[in-house]
């Protein structure tokens, strides 16, 4: 096949790109900055066709749309500093909408859209959420898990409106692993790398090697239900065990002592009247109490659609650290 791959230069789009040329497949990826590209150590590199220009300009997405047989979007603005629910728009929602028509101008049939985890409801460690949860607070206060929500309302509108195509939803739960090149999730590593002492917020997380959710999304393309959301998520645990396992991967001791919601809820309060005078800042309410919560889902419908890999939360670690120190 051949694939058009927008957000090719994050975390995710780095692996479903290098996934898709290892398996053969050539592909357009569009990208405003093809420098941002990390691609010296991949495979049939000659499969690879660059294309510089924006994904929110129809003519770009036209000319980088020739001759492929499907589309992968793992863009998106994730961005927790942004100030308006309107700065996510224009990537989480409404380029959805203009995958739609590209759809329908070019004739390709199959899309893969990334959206995320935070727009299923979130589960317990006794009762993991699966796909038929309802969105919860306070993710659907969260300007980006929303604009990714309602993002996901535009596709699933054009799944129905066409029985002919085939469009699968994924939503990744926390992503590790290599080359993330801003980096993304690996912040939340390099935040308790080698501290003797580490503060952690008593929530917890769904944590999934980047790898395994860029096997799903590639093999979605062909398999899955249309207009379905698929959850690609996996080890369900405490940032406390998180930071825990991570020390053990890496070698050293750390204390590790839990934060009160109340002490977060005062630091929220403060980056709320930040927020106000106009300053970004990634500190608000709505954005810490989501430190608070325990984000725990179940993977199976992944894994039993979609062929989804499992991969250990320690070898996810490893594949952060020995990527980042190269």
């Amino acid at each position: 096949m051949t694939i058009l791959l927008l957000g090719g230069n994050g975390l995710l789009g780095h692996n479903v790109l290098k996934r898709l040329l290892q398996q053969g497949d050539a592909v357009h990826a569009l990208l405003r900055n093809p420098a941002a590209l990390h691609i010296d150590s991949f495979p049939n590199t000659h499969l690879l066709t660059v294309y510089e220009g924006s994904l929110l300009n129809d003519t770009d997405l036209d000319k980088a749309a020739q001759g492929c047989d499907g589309i992968i979007n793992c863009a998106g603005v994730t961005d927790m500093s942004l100030l308006h629910y309107t700065d996510y728009l224009p990537v989480n929602r409404d380029l959805c909408g203009r995958l739609a028509d590209l759809m329908e101008r070019t004739g390709i049939s199959r899309l893969v859209h990334t959206s995320t985890a935070n727009a299923i409801g979130y589960g317990t460690p006794q009762h993991l959420a699966n796909e038929k949860d309802e969105m919860q607070s306070p993710f659907c206060e969260s300007y980006y898990a929303a604009s990714k929500r309602d993002g996901e309302v535009l596709l699933q509108e054009a799944a129905t409106l066409h029985t002919n195509w085939h469009i699968v939803i994924a939503n990744p739960g926390f992503m590790v692993g290599a080359y993330d090149t801003k980096p993304s999730s690996g912040t939340l590593l390099l935040t308790g790398y080698r501290k003797p002492v580490m503060l952690t917020p008593k929530g917890g997380k769904s944590f999934i090697h980047v790898g395994d959710a860029a096997t799903a999304i590639t093999n979605a393309l062909i398999h899955g239900k249309s207009g379905s959301k698929y959850l690609l998520t996996g080890e369900n645990l405490s940032l406390r065990e998180f930071y825990k396992c991570q020390s053990q991967v890496c070698g050293y001791r750390q204390w590790l002592i839990n934060i009160p919601n109340w002490l977060l809820n005062m630091v929220g309060a403060v980056g709320d009247v930040v927020r106000r005078f106009g300053i970004k800042t990634q500190v608000s309410t709505r954005n810490v109490r989501q430190l608070m919560i325990g984000e725990y889902y179940s993977h199976e419908m992944a894994k039993n659609e979609l062929g989804m890999t499992e991969t250990s939360v320690e070898m996810a670690i490893k594949d952060f650290f020995d990527w980042y120190k190269k």
